[in-house]
């Protein structure tokens, strides 16, 4: 639902015909099962890197780089960054006309809950920039995105109040996740009426168990980026391979690594139920 007289209502209407079309919905779902894809490779690489199998914890990007090597990887990646597009129009289309609680009114939770959309929309976008750089063969640096938007915007005024308010939002996101972890009220999302009793108890168990260990992981990266703020050293973030490098820097680590890992292809599986099963409403 829009705001009465919103800017946007002129083009609600050739919105709205565009999310009705069936290619619109299969590239929305394609997007949720790239997404899996690219957490579950994550999430394979830190379990690797924790039994000691040569994998090592990595990021998004290197998830994509991990792709692209392989027998037929451009063909691979190509199709994985359509469905990246496909899920940051989706979440563009949640941002500006919020499908999912048409009719109900707008309150201080949804607007809260649009805004991360809209982050998670830009977040995305810069991962399928990514994955286009490497089907086009151009080299992709390791350095971590975190810790160099993190330096630049300490260096301008108020920086230091700016990473440490995003590092508070950032943990809160954690906290918010291991809460619905808990609640488990994503699972209203499914399509549960097309699924049998066995399959949505799997898919609440993956679905707890991914949700906990993103919220592990945006809490160290909250904290970092606190940190980094605290000392004036955007060294000191972390984005997700840092945050889950961490891990092994304590007692347990390597445990604690697998752990978290094995949540993350959680979260991956969880997002390929959801690219099945999962409700794309339309405006």
């Amino acid at each position: 639902m829009t705001l009465p007289n919103s800017p946007l209502e002129p083009i609600r209407q050739p919105v709205k015909k565009i999310t009705s079309l069936p290619w619109f919905e299969r590239l929305a779902r394609l997007g949720y099962a790239a997404k899996g894809v690219v957490y579950f490779i994550v999430g394979l690489l830190a379990v690797q890197a924790a039994i000691g199998s040569g994998g090592q914890s990595t990021n998004t990007s290197g998830a994509l780089k991990a792709i692209v090597v392989q027998p037929f990887g451009k063909f691979l990646l190509s199709i994985v960054t359509l469905g990246i597009i496909g899920y940051v129009l989706w979440r563009l289309v949640q941002t500006f006309f919020d499908p999912e609680k048409s009719g109900k009114p707008i309150n201080a939770k949804r607007i809260v809950q649009r805004i991360g959309y809209a982050i998670s929309a830009l977040a995305y976008t810069g991962l399928a920039l990514t994955s286009v750089k490497l089907i086009m063969g151009s080299v992709v640096g390791d350095s971590d995105s975190t810790e160099d938007w993190t330096i630049y915007i300490l260096a301008q005024p108020l920086g230091r109040w700016l990473i440490a308010l995003i590092g508070m939002m950032v943990v809160s996101v954690g906290l918010f996740y291991l809460y619905k972890a808990y609640k488990g009220k994503f699972r209203y999302h499914l399509q549960l009426s097309q699924m049998s009793l066995t399959e949505q108890n799997w898919a609440v168990r993956m679905g707890r168990f991914g949700i906990a260990a993103r919220g592990i992981v945006f809490g160290i990266i909250g904290i970092f980026l606190m940190l980094a703020a605290i000392q004036s050293d955007g060294t000191q973030a972390r984005g997700l391979g840092g945050a889950l490098a961490v891990l092994t820097q304590h007692p347990f680590g390597l445990w604690l690594l697998g752990v978290v890992g094995l949540g993350l292809i959680a979260y991956g599986i969880y997002s390929g139920i959801e690219a099945r099963y999962r409700h794309i409403a339309n405006l």
